[in-house]
């Protein structure tokens, strides 16, 4: 987690900067005058622990969506850093290469071993060309395939983490296939024998999102979202540019109330006040609590009729009106 004096804050995170600023200046001020700041300094946490509960009440969509791709917030290597022990990284699709935005392994939770599987984005400049923002190429999609089907051979529960802009548009891309890459794992996901549990832990967009996006229970962190296309590129094709982005990010419905109240995913996580970027430990707390409560609901099922399940549970998602038969008989 970064310290207060390596973070970086959101516009409408300025207030608590601003009580963060007065601490460190009363702690300096301290340090040289040999004077005791503590009682201010505890109000002022007080203070900042309030304006982080208040800040949590009041987001609107595009504060959501910012709050998803908050530079301070943990990726998937961190979650499960802090929510998983032995952890073993697996890399490669064994036929292109190693797509680094695409990562996965087994690990123990509470115990268990599970398949973990994510997108990670870089935490600086270098990492970020490294992992390719977060975007899979179509073998980090043939990679994650690979290691579902390594967890199904070993009988053992998948847990996906998403947080991704969109799978990689470039040409490369295309040319190797990465439409019949997602297309490939949602069909294979819907026909995993084992528990599979989905999470967007922060951006969820488009089929970069659906790659790794079928499962028994989909959930989501409080502050992600999950829609076919960014607020960005949906202003970019309604209106010619990105100036609408706070009007499209509410007109999407992209966040996770929303995507409840549509039946889209089953279960939002809450994180810590203000957001995840907040406190790493809590936030990965909270979600492996979830995760292991989830676990132990779905973990019975037998094959057959989880594969069912899945299949009617994505079936009957979507909103749509049938004609009558009178209205298609006068056309």
């Amino acid at each position: 987690m970064p310290t207060n004096a390596a973070r970086q804050f959101l516009d409408f995170e300025k207030p608590i900067k601003d009580l963060i600023d007065e601490i460190e200046r009363l702690r300096n001020s301290g340090e040289q005058k040999k004077i005791d700041y503590s009682n201010q300094i505890a109000l002022l946490e007080e203070q900042i622990l309030e304006r982080r509960r208040e800040l949590t009440k009041s987001l609107t969509s595009w504060q959501k969506v910012q709050l998803s791709r908050h530079p301070d917030r943990p990726y998937t290597l961190k979650y499960i850093e802090k929510m998983t022990t032995n952890f073993v990284e697996l890399y490669g699709d064994r036929n292109v290469k190693d797509d680094k935005a695409m990562v996965g392994g087994f690990a123990q939770l509470e115990g268990q071993t599970c398949m973990f599987i994510g997108q990670q984005k870089g935490i600086n400049t270098k990492t970020r060309q490294l992992r390719n923002f977060g975007m899979a190429n179509p073998e980090g999609y043939r990679k994650a395939l690979r290691l579902m089907r390594l967890a199904e051979k070993f009988n053992k529960p998948i847990i996906t983490l998403i947080d991704t802009p969109g799978a990689f548009p470039g040409l490369e891309a295309e040319e190797r296939g990465q439409g019949e890459a997602i297309a490939r794992n949602i069909y294979e996901m819907i026909r995993l024998k084992v528990p599979v549990i989905v999470v967007i832990i922060g951006e969820g967009a488009s089929g970069g999102a659906l790659g790794i996006g079928v499962g028994d229970r989909i959930c989501m962190m409080e502050n992600s979202w999950y829609t076919v296309i960014s607020p960005e590129n949906c202003s970019t094709i309604l209106w010619r540019s990105w100036a609408q982005k706070e009007i499209a990010a509410e007109q999407l419905k992209l966040t996770a109330d929303y995507m409840k109240r549509f039946g889209l995913v089953d279960d939002i996580v809450p994180e810590p006040a203000g957001g995840a970027h907040w406190d790493y430990t809590e936030a990965a707390t909270i979600l492996k609590h979830h995760l292991v409560k989830v676990l132990s609901e779905i973990s019975d099922i037998s094959p057959e009729e989880r594969i069912n399940n899945r299949i009617e549970k994505f079936g009957k998602m979507g909103f749509w009106e049938e004609e009558s038969e009178e209205v298609d008989s006068q056309l």
